[in-house]
């Protein structure tokens, strides 16, 4: 019922700046909440930053001052601006959405993940 398609990542310098994109589709009613988590390897999966549909953010004190988290209501997009990276900001990069969907003319709440997108900072 719910799509998100990640852009975005890739390898890049110490020091340099990626934007990472998630676009939500499909029979959304409402979006609550969308995030950005990452999950290096041997590593749990952990929250970076998330937004809610007023705009309230919070961030991972590690990545605070260095990425931002904005939204495009209109576009149920969300994206993560990262600047400074560091190489241990090397990981897999994964939005998650929570938000009321449709199934048939019934409401749901609900969370998910996207694809998942690689994001590789070497030193």
């Amino acid at each position: 019922q719910v799509q998100l398609v990640e852009s975005g990542g890739g390898l890049v310098q110490a020091g340099g700046s990626l934007r990472l994109s998630c676009a939500a589709s499909g029979r959304i009613f409402s979006i609550n909440a969308m995030g950005w988590y990452r999950q290096a390897p041997g590593k749990q999966r952990e929250l970076v930053a998330g937004i809610t549909i007023s705009g309230s953010t919070n961030y991972a004190d590690s990545v605070k001052g260095r990425f931002t988290i904005s939204r495009d209501n209109a576009k149920n997009t969300v994206y993560l601006q990262m600047n400074s990276l560091k190489p241990e900001d090397t990981a897999v990069y994964y939005c998650k959405l929570d938000c009321t969907y449709y199934i048939g003319t019934s409401l749901r709440r609900g969370d998910y993940w996207g694809q998942g997108t690689q994001v590789t900072v070497s030193s």
